[in-house]
C-alpha cells in the first residue's frame, strides 16, 4: 500500500506560520543612529573639512641615459609627485610651484609628465629619460 506523500502539505504549513508571524502588529524597531550623528559628536563645531590627497594621475617607469630607472607617480592637482630610485625604494616627495613648472624635492628635479622627461639627481647631471 502507498502512503501520500506529505512534505508539500508540511511546507505549506510552515510558510503560513512564517508568514503569520511576520505580519503582527509590532512596531518595526527604530534604525540606528546615522553616521552623521556620529560624526557631529567627534567633530566640534567649527572644524576643518577633511582634505583628501589628490588623485594619482600617471605612474611611470623612466629609463634614462645612464641606464638607470626612475619610478615617478604624478598627482592630479599637477604640482605635486612622488619620486623612487629603486621600486621599492624610499619616496621622495617632489613639489611644483604652479602647474607645469618642474617638479623638485630632495635635490631631484623632474621637467615634464609625459613619456620623455628631463630629470636631475642629487649628484648626477640632468639627463634625459624616457618612459
Amino acid at each position: 500500500m502507498h502512503k501520500p506523500d506529505n512534505r508539500f502539505g508540511v511546507a505549506a504549513i510552515a510558510a503560513a506560520l512564517l508568514l503569520t508571524a511576520c505580519s503582527g502588529s509590532e512596531q518595526p524597531a527604530a534604525p540606528p543612529p546615522s553616521n552623521d550623528a556620529a560624526m557631529a559628536v567627534a567633530a566640534p563645531t567649527g572644524a576643518a573639512p577633511v582634505v583628501l590627497p589628490p588623485a594619482l594621475i600617471a605612474s611611470r617607469t623612466y629609463r634614462c641615459k645612464d641606464n638607470s630607472l626612475i619610478y615617478v607617480d604624478f598627482f592630479g592637482d599637477n604640482i605635486s609627485a612622488d619620486l623612487k630610485t629603486d621600486k621599492a625604494g624610499a619616496v621622495t616627495k617632489l613639489t611644483a610651484p604652479a602647474a607645469g613648472d618642474a617638479f623638485s624635492g630632495g635635490g631631484f628635479t623632474v621637467s615634464g609628465t609625459g613619456t620623455e622627461v628631463t630629470i636631475t639627481q642629487p649628484a648626477k647631471g640632468a639627463q634625459s629619460c624616457r618612459a
